[in-house]
């Protein structure tokens, strides 16, 4: 599989790393990026940089969007007379399915996905969605790509990739405004800053480590911490009186309402 990444940012720079360090041939792998400091980066890991599309470009299996999304039409201009043939996996956020096909004269093999930062550090996890024309073999390649910087979750409708924005690609925020609070809440208790804010992010990553390893329900984890009359029953109860649940709810809501605005607006011509 030869794939060709349009755009080389950040993410761009993590799927190609991960995918070196997995043993993927670096050179079947291609970049085109205008700007010099991201093709320096991305050049370290071996593969082939362009600042246009050239035979990277015209070789590759597979098209990855890795651009802004209001940089996507014009990304996908300069190589809309090679895409036939080829596998489009778009991590353009909020860019659907609908304008990439149009943009590209009805081509419909897209997969589109929403990763999340953590995959910067290959600890991340993406939200895919595939289009009619995508057969099995290309639900595999878009796996080993994405699954290159940490997990893949595949979507039945593409409108979910709007509740997967919400939950794991936006979600990290919300994580580190977690940890936010609870150091500085340490800190005005009289905890040094340091030590509180090795406290709060040591406090997220076990907890997340304990999640991902253990067999029982966060739920259950929960009801393992909260002994009766103790002090995490306490702060829960607060949580209750809050209703802080309903009010994480809304905000969630309100993420993925703006996810499907977005995604009507980079659909306009």
């Amino acid at each position: 599989m030869r794939v060709c990444f349009l755009g080389g940012g950040n993410m761009a720079n993590a799927l190609v790393g991960g995918l070196v360090a997995k043993g993927f041939a670096a050179a079947s792998l291609s970049v085109i990026e205008v700007s010099d400091a991201a093709r320096e980066k991305i050049a370290r890991h071996g593969v082939h940089v362009a600042t246009a599309p050239d035979a990277g470009a015209t070789k590759a299996d597979v098209l990855v969007l890795a651009v802004k999304p209001q940089d996507a039409k014009a990304a996908l201009a300069s190589v809309a007379a090679q895409v036939h043939g080829k596998l489009l996996l778009s991590i353009a956020a909020g860019v659907r399915i609908a304008a990439l096909s149009h943009w590209l004269a009805g081509h419909q093999r897209i997969v589109r996905c929403m990763p999340n930062t953590p995959a910067l550090i290959g600890a991340g996890i993406a939200g895919l969605f595939a289009a009619a024309d995508v057969n099995g073999a290309d639900r595999k390649s878009a796996e080993t790509i994405l699954g290159a910087v940490g997990e893949v979750v595949w979507v039945a409708e593409e409108r979910l990739l709007d509740e997967v924005t919400a939950v794991s690609a936006s979600g990290p925020a919300y994580v580190f405004w977690l940890i936010e609070q609870l150091a500085a809440f340490a800190e005005r208790s009289g905890i040094a800053r340091e030590d509180a804010m090795r406290l709060a992010k040591h406090c997220v990553l076990g907890s997340a480590q304990l999640a991902a390893r253990s067999g029982d329900s966060p739920a259950q984890l929960r009801k393992n911490v909260t002994s009766k009359g103790g002090t995490t029953e306490a702060a829960l109860r607060v949580f209750e009186e809050e209703k802080l649940a309903e009010r994480f709810a809304r905000a969630l809501a309100a993420a993925t309402q703006r996810g499907g605005e977005l995604g009507d607006e980079l659909g306009r011509d």
